[in-house]
């Protein structure tokens, strides 16, 4: 059949199995707006704020399902408004496909009205972008996209369509859903070389991150430690990828993880890493890093091999289908002298864990934790809030915690959640800061018209949390614009966007806020106010090991703002 490049976009999208794109019109996709208005019977456009909300919408939706996310926008200005989003889907590895409309071919390289080069503005952070020259490879084009987003370690592509390829027509034959490419196993030479360091060792970690989810070695890694007799830990990203009370997991490690996962690590004498990246979060100062531990690493991604640490084996392949082919390689073992160690561990970390009564972050979260449900998608924006939210909160099922790792954006979260909430067809939660929450705030409108059951948990101290605490330890408290003054009242904020809400300053208010906030139909702000000298604990100094890591603070009195 015979049709118009805007119409081979949209049946393109739904011949993938799309049923959802978020997105803002302009002059010039809007073609494509067209297009979708006759399809809407078919494929849901969410209509966001801002474009990049729709691009963490479509990030969000990505992230809870596995599944590439699609955002939508003009040229110009609607172009670059995808940039952050765009960047934030690439540094932690989400399948996105991001289109956008641009001037004709004949007006391009002329500095026409909303002319902007996105391509070439995105090439540094999307796996592979285009810029569509003709409409008999347009669908070709969306399909080798999916492809390529979905396939090894997945990432966003950008697809650029200017305005006459929209508007002219060809040929359209649908085809199946294109598949990623087969997944393989790392060589099984360096299979076995890494099989007989592993059986050597007595002080055993497993430490997984975002490929493990990827990957879906959630199984193989469990059945992992269970043969090595081995302690588990995982990155930011690596958050839900397998049951929080699992027996062996120690929660996550790093700058701010728990105190026996990061220690267990640095006394570990094999790290086996599992699709994780070794950022300068996770290790301090690389000199002093796992100096008595030979390294395992494997990865789908041979560009993260030995690229920040020097690993003893390094093996490319699917996580899944390379610890399939390690398992039967290595022995029983059975470490009580470790275990006990382990043990020992985690008494040290009950010793400094948060136990102050009152309406302390920890408290808050843990309250949170009475209302999750076990499909309960959580989306955090970036700073204090969200590494408590990683410290505390627990996850039964896999994809639940939508965090920005790599870019660290503010203003991811509303986004995150509400695509989140679209993919799971659940009730999603929001934890945010009143900083990162001033950032996003105008997706409540979104929110409130398609009427998404969220609630949405501030963590409200009035400052910039995370750099506050950076300034009070280490630049002699020099608070400079990092208190925000801000006379918002957010559940009257909440009410104007047409949302409801409730503040809470005790335990006891908290709860009740977040009973009337789970029943809620739709958006719900819980403005949740907090003492502005809360620290984020552990932490390890920068540039610092983690025989330098910070347990207590004592900050001594009110202070300076």
């Amino acid at each position: 059949m015979k049709l118009s490049g805007s119409d081979i976009i949209v049946r393109t999208l739904i011949e993938q199995g799309v049923d959802t794109v978020f997105g803002y019109p302009g002059g010039q996709i809007l073609n494509v707006y067209d297009s979708l208005y006759k399809y809407q019977d078919e494929i849901l456009h969410v209509l966001t704020a801002h474009e990049q909300g729709a691009a963490h919408a479509a990030d969000g939706y990505a992230r809870a399902t596995g599944r590439p996310g699609v955002v939508i926008a003009t040229s110009g200005p609607g172009a670059t408004n995808l940039v952050t989003g765009i960047a934030t889907a690439y540094l932690d590895s989400v399948p996105m496909i991001a289109i956008t409309g641009n001037v004709p071919t004949y007006q391009l390289g002329t500095d026409s009205f909303q002319e902007i080069d996105i391509t070439g503005i995105t090439l540094p952070i999307t796996k592979h972008n285009y810029i569509v020259g003709s409409v008999e490879e347009l669908a070709d084009t969306i399909r080798e996209a999916f492809r390529l987003a979905a396939s090894g370690r997945p990432g966003p592509v950008l697809i650029d369509v200017p305005k006459d390829i929209q508007i002219a027509s060809c040929e359209y034959t649908p085809q199946e859903p294109v598949s990623a490419e087969p997944r393989r196993p790392a060589k099984d030479i360096r299979i076995e070389a890494a099989a007989e360091c592993i059986n050597q060792s007595q002080r055993p970690f497993i430490y997984f991150g975002g490929g493990l989810i990827n990957s879906e070695a959630q199984d193989e890694l469990c059945a992992l430690a269970e043969k090595l007799d081995a302690p588990i830990g995982c990155s930011l990203m690596g958050i839900s990828g397998i049951p929080t009370d699992h027996p062996r997991f120690l929660g996550m490690q790093g700058m701010h993880g728990h105190y026996a996962s990061s220690m267990a690590m640095h006394r570990a004498d094999c790290i086996i890493s599992l699709g994780v990246r070794f950022n300068d979060r996770v290790t301090g100062n690389r000199a002093k890093f796992a100096t008595n531990a030979k390294i395992i690493h494997i990865d789908v991604d041979g560009a993260e091999l030995d690229k920040t640490v020097n690993a003893a084996h390094s093996m490319r392949g699917d996580l899944k289908l390379t610890l399939q082919k390690l398992l039967p390689l290595l022995a029983q073992k059975k470490l009580p002298e470790w275990r006990r160690t382990i043990e020992g561990l985690k008494f040290e970390e009950r010793q400094v864990t948060d136990s102050r009564e009152g309406l302390t972050p920890r408290a808050a979260m843990l309250e949170l934790n009475k209302f999750l449900g076990e499909n309960t998608p959580v989306a955090t924006d970036v700073g204090q809030h969200q590494m408590w939210a990683a410290q505390s909160l627990s996850f039964r099922k896999t994809r639940r915690f939508i965090s920005s790792g790599g870019l660290g954006t503010m203003g991811f979260g509303m986004g995150a959640a509400i695509g989140a909430s679209f993919a799971s067809k659940e009730r999603a939660v929001l934890v945010t800061g009143d900083g990162g929450f001033g950032m996003c705030l105008n997706e409540l409108a979104t929110a409130v018209t398609y009427k998404v059951p969220l609630v949405i948990l501030i963590m409200n101290n009035g400052v910039l949390g995370m750099v506050r605490q950076w300034q009070t330890l280490f630049f002699d408290k020099h608070y400079s614009n990092t208190v925000l003054n801000r006379k918002t009242d957010f559940v009257a904020l909440a009410k104007a966007f047409g949302a409801d809400g409730a503040s809470a300053s005790t335990v006891e208010e908290l709860n009740k806020a977040l009973e009337k906030a789970f029943s809620c139909d739709g958006p719900f702000v819980v403005d949740c106010m907090i003492d502005k000298d809360e620290f984020v604990l552990p932490m390890l100094p920068p540039g610092g090991s983690m025989d330098d890591i910070i347990t207590k603070v004592d900050i001594g009195g009110d202070q300076d703002d």
